[in-house]
């Protein structure tokens, strides 16, 4: 007989599906919640790295030196602030500037919880931090005691309008305004002051000890052979990252040396899996349910590969029908997330290719696993 075409496929896949709606809407129902799960898996899992990265991709460098100790950007060690002067003779080196991180405790004056909080000191005048919101604060950052704080702090601290006074470490503060920029995994409240100020509200830090350096190379300088002569010319207690460098080490962190890989992966995987087994219960029960209609096209003149392709159909059907709603709801879910977290989830566009291909796959391995169901409709069971 004559091989039908593609939409006779369509109209066939559509016409099993509709038989039985109740049953249809069930596995809709049961695929939109798997992809559900691995959009937000996959948000997490994806969103943990670049909180990670957030207060870097907002720094002024080309390449950073920190202690061999390096864990990540909260856990950076400290190295000895003449490796930055060595590092500012090597040719390349336009600039090194020293960044200085330190925990706090933080309370109002009138007393209550003593909260931990995230300081960060630098120069001003070396503008490592590309924020607005910062750079235009100079002034106030050069005023004794004052601090500016990220805006995205949790309100637990208080209040965090300018003029008020806080203590940290028992020693006054007070903030001179705020920014915006996000804490990343550094706490749930971030500040930044003037140097002298932090060596004051920290005392008695030494000055002597860096916790970053952030290198700016010369103009039409190779970056990467810089980072080598740096490399040579400096001892064995610092290492040098380009920022590809430093992406890749932050993001293996995460995913590897923490839970964020394990929980968020297994989730991944998790979801995938269900998905399968969701779909491939309807079809398998499906295709049980029309083995006669199944027996009886065969009979006909219809292969097996023909009816495979529609059973792959039917699969990859039900996974659009559902892949649409998931998607919007993912975007819902991303935005209370964030809001909830602070974390960087959004809905960008490599997420979405990547949850639709997995949708795909768990047609496409349902669909196969269920073949073996369709392979049993024999004309002679029918006639």
């Amino acid at each position: 007989m004559e091989r039908p075409g593609p939409g006779a496929v369509l109209r066939l896949a559509w016409r099993i599906l509709a038989h039985e709606k109740g049953r249809t809407v069930l596995a809709v129902a049961g695929v939109f919640i798997a992809i559900l799960l691995v959009f937000v898996e996959l948000g997490f899992f994806v969103a943990v790295p670049r909180g990670g990265m957030l207060v870097y991709d907002h720094l002024r460098f080309d390449l950073l030196l920190c202690s061999t100790d390096y864990a990540f950007q909260a856990e950076p060690g400290q190295f000895p602030r003449v490796r930055l002067a060595e590092a500012a003779k090597v040719p390349g080196v336009a600039q090194a500037t020293p960044l200085y991180f330190a925990g706090a405790k933080w309370q109002e004056p009138r007393g209550g919880y003593r909260l931990d909080a995230f300081l960060i000191g630098f120069d001003p005048a070396a503008h490592p931090f590309a924020v607005p919101d910062i750079e235009r604060q100079g002034a106030t950052l050069a005023r004794p005691d004052t601090i500016l704080v990220d805006g995205a702090s949790r309100s637990i601290f208080g209040p965090l309008t300018a003029g008020t006074e806080i203590l940290l470490d028992n020693r006054k503060a007070t903030i001179g305004g705020d920014y915006r920029l996000g804490t990343g995994f550094l706490g749930m409240a971030v500040a930044v002051m003037d140097e002298a100020n932090f060596f004051r509200l920290l005392a008695p830090r030494p000055a002597d000890a860096v916790n970053l350096g952030l290198i700016t190379v010369t103009p039409g300088a190779d970056v990467q052979k810089t980072a080598d002569a740096l490399a040579r010319a400096l001892p064995n207690d610092v290492r040098v990252f380009t920022r590809p460098a430093l992406t890749e080490h932050e993001d293996t962190y995460w995913t590897t040396r923490t839970s964020v890989g394990l929980i968020f992966g297994s989730g991944l995987i998790i979801s995938f899996i269900v998905g399968i087994m969701v779909l491939y219960q309807t079809l398998a029960t499906q295709i049980a349910r029309h083995l006669p209609e199944f027996a009886t096209l065969k009979a006909i003149g219809y292969t097996d590969a023909y009816l495979a392709t529609v059973v792959m159909v039917e699969a990859a059907m039900i996974v659009f029908v559902a892949f649409v709603p998931a998607a919007v709801a993912a975007v819902a879910i991303y935005a209370q997330i964030r809001s909830a977290t602070l974390l960087p989830v959004d809905m960008t566009a490599p997420n979405l290719i990547a949850v639709l291909g997995a949708a795909l796959a768990m047609s496409a391995a349902s669909a196969f696993l269920s073949l073996g169901n369709l392979r049993r409709a024999d004309p002679a069971d029918v006639f």
